[in-house]
């Protein structure tokens, strides 16, 4: 079920929203905005809000099953982590609403999957969620610092 959730929300549900957008609806925005909006939408809002309800209610997940760490001690941390992952994702989702924050979560969740991305690179012995989890970081980091400075360099905006 991970591996479904991750390839959805990180690959497909934003591919295809991007393109019902560009080809379906004719979009006038340019196409660096419409790829910042759906990523964001998707990989920032939806996959972190709902991996931080699944860190606040099943932490030992998190814990145990992606970053092999056994017991209780770090099931406080990793619900914290959710609430945070909750904090972000929510304004991901709200960035669909108001395209004026689209480019603060962008740049939010570019930062949260640039540094998770590179702790999992570090990590010694990974096993093959946290590989997933890593892959998937390390790509979303890559498409949206692409978009934030693409947006920033060409001074173009959401709000605009």
């Amino acid at each position: 079920m991970y591996y479904l959730t991750v390839a959805l929300l990180m690959f497909v549900f934003p591919i295809a929203s991007i393109l019902v957008e560009v080809f379906g609806l004719k979009a006038p925005a340019a196409l660096i905005l419409v790829l910042g909006k759906w990523f964001t939408f998707w990989a920032v809002g939806a996959r972190l809000f709902l991996a931080g309800l699944r860190q606040v209610i099943q932490p030992r997940f998190t814990a145990e099953t992606i970053l092999g760490i056994k017991g209780d001690a770090p099931l406080h941390v990793v619900q914290e982590l959710g609430f945070a992952n909750i904090s972000i994702g929510v304004i991901g989702l709200v960035s669909i609403l108001n395209g004026a924050w689209v480019m603060p979560a962008g740049i939010a969740g570019c930062l949260f999957y640039g540094f998770a991305g590179a702790r999992h690179v570090v990590q010694r012995n990974r096993n093959a969620l946290e590989n997933t989890a890593m892959v998937s970081d390390l790509f979303i980091f890559v498409v949206l610092a692409a978009c934030v400075i693409i947006a920033l360099a060409g001074g173009t905006t959401q709000s605009d």
